[in-house]
């Protein structure tokens, strides 16, 4: 029989022990095979949501709700069921004399665990006031963190009250764990603007109001501009009676082409302070899938104060 025949002599010769080998191999990558399907969805994803998905959602475990309203009482006086009440603001401070910078992971970590988020958790944001821009900061701060599975309320406290039942209630949660797991592949810093300035295909989104944008306040150490720049203020994106609301994507399609913005453009999003870009990059990287987008945290805070660098001011000049 063939059994007879295979013995540890044929089994040592170099041809059969490459078969054994590979066979081997492939036997035990057989329940590995899941893995480059799990990897080619690890991308994380930000979404604008109504208030019928917080709904359809709302007993999933792993959904944690972040209310990031400035002031508590507004809180206090009524909210999202389950949602935990963390101001935007306390996610910056100054850093080496600059004002309103991000903190250091480690504090990055420490809020979002005491505010009930795990490395597992799927996050949904809002806000409510004149702008969206705390809950799209962060949903960015989020994503930058490592979580993969993000939402911003599509008009924010306001459109959620008037199609869904608010709550006085606190939640009950445990304080977990959360390890910041950086993606600096989301962001630039001073160093790479120096560098990126006027390279073809670079394209630098400034959302600040006009006025702002071409130097005509004398709000900044230097006011104006990065050279090159395209101004499309943050308010352009949104809807004029709520200002949590979007516009649909094809007028904001419309918006982008105007400004000469394709696709094909490597984007840096650069406002005044860090705040006002997330909205544009939210919605740019991850609602049309803009592939390369960026923000630039420092912004025109500390842009401003490096004399070296180059200000343009007046009108933008499309190229």
């Amino acid at each position: 029989m063939m059994f007879k025949s295979f013995s540890l002599k044929n089994f040592k010769k170099p041809k059969l022990f490459a078969l054994v080998t590979v066979f081997c191999a492939f036997l035990v990558s057989i329940p590995l095979l899941p893995l480059p399907v799990l990897s080619a969805n690890s991308r994380a994803n930000i979404q604008f949501v109504s208030p019928n998905w917080v709904a359809e959602n709302a007993k999933d475990p792993n959904l944690r709700i972040l209310d990031v309203r400035n002031f508590p009482l507004d809180y206090i006086e009524g909210h999202l069921p389950n949602a935990v009440n963390i101001s935007d603001t306390a996610f910056r401070g100054p850093k080496e004399g600059l004002p309103v910078q991000y903190w250091n992971n480690q504090k990055l970590g420490e809020i979002f665990a005491n505010s009930g988020v795990t490395n597992n958790s799927r996050v949904l944001v809002y806000s409510d006031g004149r702008d969206v821009l705390g809950a799209t900061m962060v949903a960015y701060l989020l994503e930058r963190s490592g979580l993969k599975d993000i939402a911003v309320l599509d008009g924010g406290y306001a459109g959620y009250k008037t199609a869904q039942d608010v709550t006085k209630e606190f939640p009950k949660y445990s304080v977990g764990k959360f390890t910041v797991r950086d993606n600096p592949s989301v962001r630039v810093n001073l160093n790479d603007v120096r560098k990126l300035i006027g390279k073809p295909g670079i394209v630098f989104i400034d959302p600040r109001p006009e006025k702002l944008f071409r130097g005509e306040e004398n709000l900044w150490i230097r006011n104006g501009h990065i050279p090159g720049a395209r101004n499309i203020p943050w308010v352009t994106f949104t809807d004029a009676k709520n200002p949590h609301k979007l516009k649909s994507l094809d007028e904001i399609k419309k918006i982008l082409a105007d400004k000469k913005i394709t696709p094909a453009n490597d984007i840096i999003v650069s406002c005044s302070t860090g705040r006002e870009a997330t909205l544009q990059y939210v919605v740019l990287k991850h609602l049309l899938n803009y592939p390369k987008v960026r923000i630039y945290e420092g912004s025109w805070t500390e842009y401003s104060t490096h004399k070296d660098l180059p200000v343009a001011t007046g009108e933008e000049k499309l190229t």
